[in-house]
């Protein structure tokens, strides 16, 4: 009878400490990470904002922060894959690319709408048209948005990327072959292609927004699974970086400048083609990947048989962005 009455008590004893570990449980699932790797980049102004005034350090005290800078989506999505970044700053499309070749990534944040690409010919160049191209040599970086923007022009000029001669550069590198004389167009990718207008008397050739896939911060399944608190912090900081970018343009552009070393009026052109008022991903952004999407599939770009449709609606999670963003 005794044993009886206790087993309530027991209950109790069993309950709480189901309640203790699963505290404990939750307590080390928010525990913030021993370090936080990010990449900073001249085509994310709001990174450099961001890195320059120190906030995420200020929001992880018991985290090292440690910043890689990134040339380009190809380099920022590489060391994503490969451990050396948590967060990656890359072209919305470029991540469709890389998801849908096998790295399993999530896209958290939009860092900016902005049309950052175009393709650019010399000051004397007699090109006036993307089917002007056909035969010609044109630096594009692989696996970057200005490289899609040129397969999209490409072929809605009924083109092919058979049709001309790429050249695999980085960005910078492209700019050089282009003033050179090396190239005949190149893709460009701001604030180089800005620099290269204002300093080279560069001309754009073929402008199109919508082409020009929006900027993503993504990270790996793995981190979303483990640390996602810590995503919510880095969105968080993130977030401030921006609204400060917004309130203060003028310094911004002082600080892209001084951070890409370049000139003043470079750094308001680029940011004159810069969007930064909405970091929320949404159905839009959706859509307008899958839009894109085709040529993906038609320049084999993924594996055969990939479902790209299916590989953005993976990708694409608004979830974190909309628990930090404070809506109008």
């Amino acid at each position: 009878m005794t044993s009886i009455l206790r087993l309530p008590h027991a209950f109790k004893l069993v309950a709480s400490a189901l309640v203790l570990a699963l505290q404990s449980q939750a307590y080390a699932a928010e525990a913030p990470p021993a370090e936080v790797h990010l990449d900073y980049a001249y085509y994310s102004p709001v990174s450099l904002v961001l890195k320059h005034f120190g906030w995420l350090e200020q929001a992880l005290p018991q985290s090292k922060v440690s910043w890689v800078f990134s040339q380009g989506s190809n380099r920022s999505l590489e060391y994503l894959n490969s451990g050396g970044v948590d967060f990656a700053s890359s072209a919305s499309l470029s991540a469709v690319l890389a998801r849908a070749n096998g790295s399993p990534i999530k896209s958290v944040y939009v860092y900016s709408r902005a049309e950052w690409t175009a393709l650019v010919v010399g000051k004397n160049s007699p090109l006036q048209s993307v089917a002007d191209l056909k035969g010609k040599k044109i630096a594009a970086t692989k696996g970057t948005d200005p490289y899609l923007f040129t397969l999209r022009a490409l072929q809605q000029a009924k083109l092919s990327k058979d049709d001309v001669e790429l050249l695999h550069l980085q960005h910078p590198d492209g700019r050089i072959a282009l003033e050179k004389g090396d190239v005949d167009a190149w893709a460009g990718l701001d604030p180089h292609m800005a620099a290269s207008e204002i300093q080279a008397g560069s001309r754009l050739l073929y402008r199109n927004k919508d082409f020009n896939s929006y900027g993503v911060v993504s990270v790996t399944e793995r981190y979303a699974k483990e640390h996602p608190e810590a995503i919510k912090t880095v969105l968080g900081a993130y977030e401030k970086a921006r609204e400060w970018s917004l309130k203060n343009p003028d310094q911004l552009a002082q600080l892209v400048a001084t951070e890409s070393g370049l000139p003043l009026d470079v750094a308001r052109l680029q940011l004159s083609r810069t969007d930064l008022s909405n970091p929320r991903l949404t159905e839009q952004d959706t859509t307008a990947s899958k839009a894109a999407a085709p040529i993906l599939v038609s320049e084999e770009l993924v594996r055969r048989g990939t479902d790209v449709g299916q590989v953005i609606d993976q990708l694409i999670d608004p979830s974190y962005a909309d628990a930090v963003v404070v809506k109008p």
